[in-house]
C-alpha cells in the first residue's frame, strides 16, 4: 500500500556510501504530520488520508479551517495534501505520521512547486536553438515562424515566450538514502523540485518496479 508525508526542503548536501561513492542528496525536514481526515469510498468515492504539515498562524486561518482542524484535535495547517491508495485501517484522525514510515532504499515520488523564473524567451523556456549571430543575420533569439502560409494562423500549443516556472512538478523514482528520525529528516538521492524552504509531498513511487 502507498504511504506518504509532507515536508520542507532544507537544501542539498552529499554523503559517502559504504563503497566510497559520493552521493548528492536533498535534505527534507518532515516534522510529524497530522491526519486531518479519512476519505472513504462510501462518502467520497475513493480512499485516501488528508494530512497537514506546519502550523498556521491563528489570524490567517478562517472558521472552516479551524473547525476542520479541531476535529483532529490540532491547529490549522499551512500545507495540506491527500495520499491515496493507503490502508485506512492503519490511520486514525488526529494521528501523527513521521519519517519512520520510510526506510533507506525506499523508492519515492516527490512533488513540489518549481522555482519561478519570470517571463522568459523561447530559448531558455523551451530549449530552442538560436539563429546565427553574425554575417547580417537578423534572426537571433526569436521563436521562429508564427504561422505557415496554408493555415494562416498560429497553432495552439506553439512554444512561445511566457511565464516560466512556478508549476507543480513531480520527480519520480527517487531513492531514500537515509532516515534521521531524531531530527525528522529524510535524505533523498538527487534533486527535488522547488527552492529552499518550499513545501514538498513525498509518496510511494507509483511506477516503482
Amino acid at each position: 500500500m502507498a504511504k506518504g508525508i509532507l515536508g520542507r526542503k532544507v537544501g542539498m548536501t552529499q554523503l559517502f556510501s559504504e563503497n566510497g561513492e559520493l552521493i548528492p542528496v536533498t535534505v527534507v525536514e518532515a516534522e510529524p504530520n497530522i491526519v486531518l481526515q479519512k476519505r472513504t469510498s462510501e462518502n467520497d468515492g475513493y480512499e485516501a488520508i488528508q494530512i497537514g504539515f506546519s502550523d498556521q498562524k491563528e489570524v490567517r486561518a478562517n472558521k472552516p479551517q479551524k473547525g476542520h482542524a479541531a476535529k483532529a484535535s490540532t491547529t490549522p495547517k499551512r500545507f495540506v495534501r491527500e495520499i491515496r491508495d493507503v490502508n485506512l485501517d492503519d490511520y486514525e484522525v488526529g494521528q501523527e505520521v513521521n519519517v519512520e514510515i520510510f526506510q533507506a532504499g525506499d523508492i519515492i515520488d516527490v512533488t513540489g512547486t518549481s522555482k519561478g523564473k519570470g517571463f522568459q524567451g523561447a530559448i531558455k523556456r523551451h530549449n530552442q536553438s538560436r539563429g546565427p549571430m553574425t554575417h547580417g543575420s537578423r534572426y537571433h533569439r526569436r521563436p521562429g515562424t508564427m504561422g505557415p502560409i496554408d493555415p494562416m494562423r498560429v497553432f495552439k500549443g506553439k512554444n512561445l515566450p511566457g511565464q516560466m516556472g512556478g508549476e507543480q512538478i513531480t520527480i519520480q523514482n527517487l531513492e531514500v538514502v537515509k532516515v534521521d528520525a531524531e531530527r525528522n529528516l529524510l535524505l533523498i538521492k538527487g534533486n527535488v523540485p522547488g527552492p529552499k524552504k518550499s513545501f514538498v509531498k513525498i509518496a510511494s513511487a507509483i511506477k516503482a518496479n
